[in-house]
């Protein structure tokens, strides 16, 4: 069989459209969003995800620890840490073998934790009803000793020659608490869980037979978040090898304008004992592989010292970075001495103008308003262990609803969302985790600036969220500090904070751009002391909806996914949009949030409810009707879009809506007109009628004529599974929907569905979406919600792949995939 796309058959499948339907639209091929490895030799830029070894060491038993910390030496003498892991004979053969990226908390059991003293009700939000609800009810934390300690060994093997090299091990991510240990020397502890580090490992490897053993300890007792964090080597780990002469991480930084302009500043390392003389070269190239401009420079280095060179040209009719049209320009950086080269090191970056005013946000000019959305990086199947191209389909999943903007809330992006939102032309609000300007959390900023200053989708540096000190002074004081960084960093970007409390006052007089967090009754004090400053609502909506669920249930602990329920601090969709999209200081905002995410079970906060219901999508990305309402007013496509599903009890009245951006639209039930009604803009069309058994049809007209259909019908018992798929580089994502056998949608189908694999690939996660569901991510099976159930897959090898989806007494279904 072919392959097919997600969104052929979307959801509901009996759907039907007429000249411009949108729902039945198949989406285009993903492949190839993220580069791939560039060419740098002589430099040597290796990913180290593969071969590692896990397992689970304990917190307070040093004995189940390895060892560690059970000796005053394991501090005292450098070498000798003690952990019995360390030595190279030490058989591991009883660790699990594991890839990065790697969340080992997804896959342990939900655990009912009902022993959390609450503290008073007026030091509480109303959400954090439990420590274990808001991190989604898994066994990690001091409560959890013996699943809140990981241990990662690998024996790295390098090559000749490498003992006469730079050699470093970049860490993407880590949650949390690491120690690296490389032959038994602690070379480096780095508490965050979000910040990338760098771990030299140059004077510690074997240069005889000696096999190089290296430990990650990983300690994610403490959390720093009030949602699902994860727990492990969830990014990427990268073994780099340079020359002693090189550029170091995040080495470049190319400002550039619209009048093409360019800039690059290049920090050059001379790590040996000699002075010398190198030239700096710099290559721009635009996105078809052409040179538009070579840059020569000569660098005079000390013994052991830095440099900052810069080099400054202008580009010719210089091709902008947008929305529309995402291109980027190369920089390939050569370090040459006598003539040779001896480092390379890549960059990329985007021209473009980025305006903000108090009555209007500029891309290159053009005004619009930021549609965003917020996001952990949580996915079904996989926590926050998502492989690349699941980042690139969850964006390409946002881009589709019409979104032009990516908050990432509350810590720093991963590397791959911000490859991606520059090649896909989604704007990004990059966030800093910790709001202090102690130094750790100066150093976690400026690594956030350091590695994103030349992603042209970034907008905005954000220094915190909701922080209790954001009114006041001691504060502001904090604020001026982070700011005064930023800006020496990167002068050429604003700051802002996300504020629910004390706007106007406190960090507010550091902020270019205020971020508002739902309250935007109380923005009186600014309009009066900051007439001029901008303001984007950096949280709005917080819509609860349970995908496919029309009323209410208290037992089950579902919402309904019609458009009228969120908290009290929060909003509906059009109780938010049309207000922003009315009111020209408010430039925009942030939808909390586009998919679901385990924690902060909202409105629910109580086993067994796991996960959030703010989506627009939930867990598996499977839209929620929601998703419709935003892509009718925020995207360009024709949107007819009718729901509930069409099964329910003989006579029962039900609320029959439509998401569109058409004219005007007509419901039928059963061929019996219910009535025709205009569209007005951002708003969704609404009758009530009692259900009779068949098919209710929507027809939406433009200038007077039908140009889109749209059907619900009634479904029979379940018969078969329909298995549908995308595809991103490597990672395929699979979509099982049950059928009856006239091919309508079941929508209450909950069978239990199996996914089979045949050749080069594994099922490495399923879901379905339910908030409530304790089936385990890591498995080959998963019972449909309300019809769904998805799994992730990855190819690992060459030669076609086939994946059945089975389930009792259906007829199953099944796609192709080419590896």
């Amino acid at each position: 069989m072919v392959e097919v796309h997600r969104r052929h058959l979307l959801q509901g499948a009996a759907v039907l459209s007429v000249g411009l339907g949108a729902e039945m639209a198949a989406q285009p091929a993903l492949a190839g969003i993220l580069p791939g490895p560039a060419d740098l030799a002589p430099r040597q830029r290796i990913r180290f995800d593969e071969d590692w070894r896990f397992a689970f060491g304990h917190a307070s038993d040093v004995n189940r620890d390895f060892g560690f910390g059970a000796y005053q030496y394991t501090h005292a003498k450098q070498g000798l840490s003690g952990v019995t892991a360390a030595e190279p004979d030490y058989d591991d053969s009883t660790w699990r073998q594991v890839s990065l990226p790697h969340d080992w908390a997804v896959e342990l059991p939900f655990v009912n934790n009902d022993t959390y003293t609450l503290p008073a009700p007026d030091k509480r939000r109303e959400y954090e009803e439990d420590e274990a609800a808001a991190h989604g009810y898994k066994p990690v934390g001091r409560k959890y000793p013996e699943t809140s300690i990981g241990w990662y060994r690998k024996v790295l093997r390098l090559e000749k020659g490498d003992e006469q090299k730079r050699l470093t091990l970049e860490f993407d991510g880590v949650f949390r608490d690491s120690i690296v240990i490389l032959n038994g020397y602690i070379l480096n502890r780095h508490e965050s869980g979000y910040t990338p580090f760098e771990v030299d490992i140059s004077n510690f490897i074997n240069t005889d037979d000696k096999p190089n053993i290296l430990l990650v300890r990983v300690d994610a007792s403490y959390g720093e978040g009030w949602f699902y964090e994860g727990a492990g080597i969830y990014r990427h780990v990268w073994l780099v090898k340079t020359a002693r002469t090189y550029v170091p991480q995040w080495g470049t930084f190319i400002k550039s304008d619209i009048s093409g302009a360019v800039d690059i500043e290049t920090r050059i390392v001379n790590g040996t004992d000699t002075a010398k003389t190198v030239t700096l070269v710099s290559t721009i190239s635009d996105a078809d592989g052409k040179v538009v401009a070579r840059l020569e420079t000569p660098v005079e280095l000390a013994a052991q010292d830095e440099q900052t060179a810069n080099q400054t040209t202008k580009l010719a009719s210089p091709r902008l970075w947008g929305l529309k049209d995402p291109h980027l320009y190369s920089v390939r950086t050569e370090i040459m001495e006598s003539g040779a080269v001896v480092d390379v090191f890549a960059s990329t970056f985007g021209i473009r103008e980025v305006v903000f005013k108090v009555d209007g946000f500029f891309l290159n000019g053009e005004a619009m308003k930021i549609k965003g959305t917020n996001n952990h990086q949580d996915h079904a199947g996989v926590g926050s262990a998502i492989p690349d191209g699941l980042h690139v389909w969850r964006l390409q999943q946002l881009k589709e609803m019409g979104s032009n903007a990516y908050r990432s809330s509350h810590n720093p992006a991963t590397p791959e969302v911000l490859e991606a939102c520059d090649r896909l032309g989604i704007l990004v609000l990059d966030e800093n985790r910790l709001m202090t300007s102690a130094p750790e959390g100066m150093y976690e900023l400026e690594a956030l600036i350091r590695r994103g200053r030349n992603h042209p989708s970034i907008i905005l540096w954000s220094i915190g969220n909701e922080e209790p000190q954001q009114g006041t002074e001691r504060g502001a004081k904090i604020a001026r500090d982070m700011r005064r960084l930023i800006k020496k960093l990167d002068p050429t970007r604003p700051v802002t904070a996300a504020m629910n409390n004390g706007q106007g006052f406190g960090i507010t007089e550091s902020l270019d751009v205020l971020g508002v967090n739902y309250y935007v009754t109380r923005l009186g004090p600014v309009r009066e002391k900051y007439p001029n400053l901008p303001v984007v609502g950096t949280e709005t909506a917080s819509t609860l909806c349970t995908r496919g669920e029309y009323e209410r249930s208290e037992t089950k602990l579902y919402v309904p996914a019609y458009d009228v329920t969120a908290p009290k601090w929060g909003h509906t969709a059009e109780n938010w949009w049309p207000l922003y999209d009315k009111t020209p200081n408010l430039l925009g905002g942030f939808v909390w949030t586009g998919f679901d995410y385990r924690g902060e079970p909202t409105p629910f906060n109580w086993w067994p409810s796991v996960t959030s219901h703010f989506g627009i999508m939930d867990l598996c990305g499977f839209p929620k009707d929601n998703f419709w309402y935003y892509q009718a007013w925020w995207s360009d496509k024709p949107v007819l879009h009718l729901f509930p599903h069409w099964n329910w009890e003989p006579g029962k009245d039900v609320s029959v809506w439509v998401h569109s951006n058409c004219e005007a639209v007509e419901l039928f039930v059963n061929g019996k007109s219910q009535g025709r009604k205009d569209v007005a803009k951002d708003y969704h069309l609404e009758w009530t009628v009692p259900f009779v058994p068949g098919k209710i049809t929507a027809y939406g007209y433009r200038g007077g004529k039908v140009t889109m259909k749209a059907e619900r019908v009634t479904a029979g018992g379940a018969a078969k599974v329909v298995l549908t798929s995308e595809r991103v580089d490597d990672i395929a994502v699979l979509k099982a929907e049950v059928f009856d056998k006239a091919g309508v949608a079941v929508p209450k189908a909950d069978n239990l569905i199996f996914f089979d694999v045949e050749g080069p690939a594994e099922v490495i996660g399923v879901g379905n979406g339910n908030p409530t569901s304790h089936e385990p991510d890591k498995a080959l099976y998963r019972k449909a919600f309300n019809g769904l159930a998805q799994a992730i897959v990855q190819v690992k090898g060459t030669g076609s792949v086939t994946i059945t989806a089975r389930s009792e007494g259906l007829i199953s279904g099944r796609v192709v995939l080419k590896a």
